[in-house]
């Protein structure tokens, strides 16, 4: 994790403290359980919860005791037990290393989702605030770069609006599926431990118990999580890409917000770039890189191995606090995205009526003349047009061949904005419910 791109609250998810805690909760709660079964005293239990529920673990010593046993849990269980005491020795009855570290992880990721599902809310906020700011002002719309027909800049935010709904969607279902909890000990037979106990941690934890472990829960569910998230790095990355083209100089049609004292550029005193939305990028491409070490994380030896394991410590924080950050960052630049109506008329008419050559082909077709003729009278009257060297409706207007079948009045016609704008409510009727 780098402080740069980090956010306190997703970061503190990852934090050793909150790691070690969480492992205490894990096997308090399943001290719990053994003891209502009458593995344990219940007093042990007790005594586990009353002497380390409110403790602060020694990071440190954790740290120091790893350096000789070489294991993790292990090093914080002799730690723990500095703190618990003699009941200590019923802490971890019947349970493997892989029971707290995976159900550990589990909750680190549901309430990473937690975060990330309300950063996509505000995300969303700002998408539908602007979208009905915009909604019927008209802008190009381009394909391969190049003026293809009207749209409207709301337009444009309601299909990003649209995405990251369905981005939101699989966020949620990513998050159930990772949600569950392992306590079946050594290879997951519960031969030492009763399943009832993985049933209790499971709830208590906010979690469901897996239905079938092997020593580790399977590695698809963490799949699935880093591939959404991957996906959703894309969405952000295809919004941002959108912005750095409409800041363009010779386009001009959005901008970032520049704020007073800002600066654009060490040499050049009047730059205006677009910062918000390249980090945007390199940070997306930063999250879904962490998709691929996700996918081979599932392929593990028989019951268990620790390939993945070095992999998550990694992955884990990285990707949520990245994609928390550029969530969070997006939100931010759409919500003060300057938005350029004049300029956006501007590039609209740039190629003099151009735009409206599809409803002028099927003027024709309409009037009788075969497609591929009214293609070849639309297309040379507009060739000229590129070049500069005429207008649109003029060419068509003293076009001989075009005159056989289209009045000026008709002509006219097909040049009417609202002919390309007129389904704008029911777009928005269907992405947002309302128009």
């Amino acid at each position: 994790m780098i402080p740069r791109y980090s956010r306190p609250e997703m970061a503190s998810i990852w934090e050793p403290q909150t790691r070690f805690k969480i492992w205490f909760e894990i096997e308090a709660h399943a001290a719990d359980a053994l003891a209502e079964l009458g593995t344990i005293p219940k007093d042990a239990a007790k005594t586990i919860w009353a002497k380390a529920k409110d403790a602060t673990f020694d990071v440190a010593r954790i740290d120091e005791i790893e350096r000789e046993t070489k294991h993790d849990v292990i090093a914080f269980l002799t730690h723990l037990a500095e703190i618990v005491g003699p009941e200590a020795r019923f802490v971890h009855q019947g349970m493997t290393s892989s029971d707290v570290l995976d159900t550990c992880l589990n909750v680190q990721l549901t309430r990473a989702a937690d975060l990330l599902l309300a950063d996509l809310d505000r995300v969303l906020a700002a998408l539908k605030t602007r979208a009905f700011e915009h909604k019927m002002t008209p802008t190009i719309g381009r394909s391969h770069g190049i003026h293809a027909e009207p749209v409207t800049f709301g337009l444009k935010l309601a299909y990003a609006y649209a995405e990251f709904s369905r981005a939101r969607e699989r966020l949620v279902a990513a998050r159930k599926e990772v949600a569950t909890c392992a306590i079946s000990g050594a290879v997951g037979t519960f031969a030492q431990i009763d399943p009832r106990v993985e049933e209790h941690v499971a709830k208590a934890m906010g979690l469901s118990p897996e239905p079938i472990s092997t020593q580790v829960i399977p590695r698809d569910r963490h799949a699935m999580f880093f591939a959404t998230l991957g996906v959703i790095a894309s969405s952000v990355e295809r919004l941002a890409t959108e912005v750095r083209h409409l800041q363009r100089t010779e386009v001009l049609e959005a901008e970032e917000f520049f704020s007073e004292g800002q600066k654009g550029s060490s040499a050049m005193p009047h730059k205006r770039n677009p910062v918000l939305s390249e980090n945007l990028t390199g940070l997306a491409r930063m999250v879904r890189a962490y998709v691929t070490p996700a996918m081979e994380n599932v392929v593990l030896w028989h019951e268990r191995d620790i390939s993945h394991s070095s992999v998550e410590r990694m992955i884990g924080p990285d990707a949520t606090v990245t994609l928390d950050f550029a969530l969070m960052r997006l939100a931010g630049l759409i919500e003060k995205l300057l938005v350029y109506p004049a300029n956006m008329e501007k590039n609209l008419n740039k190629l003099g009526g151009l735009v409206h050559s599809q409803r002028v082909l099927i003027a024709l077709t309409q009037k009788g003349a075969s497609r591929e003729d009214s293609y070849k009278l639309v297309q040379r009257n507009a060739m000229p047009v590129w070049r500069g060297e005429g207008d649109f409706r003029t060419l068509l207007k003293a076009d001989a061949e075009v005159k056989k079948y289209l009045t000026d009045a008709e002509i006219d016609e097909q040049f009417d904005l609202g002919y390309h704008l007129k389904h704008v409510d029911t777009i928005f009727k269907r992405v947002f419910g309302e128009a």
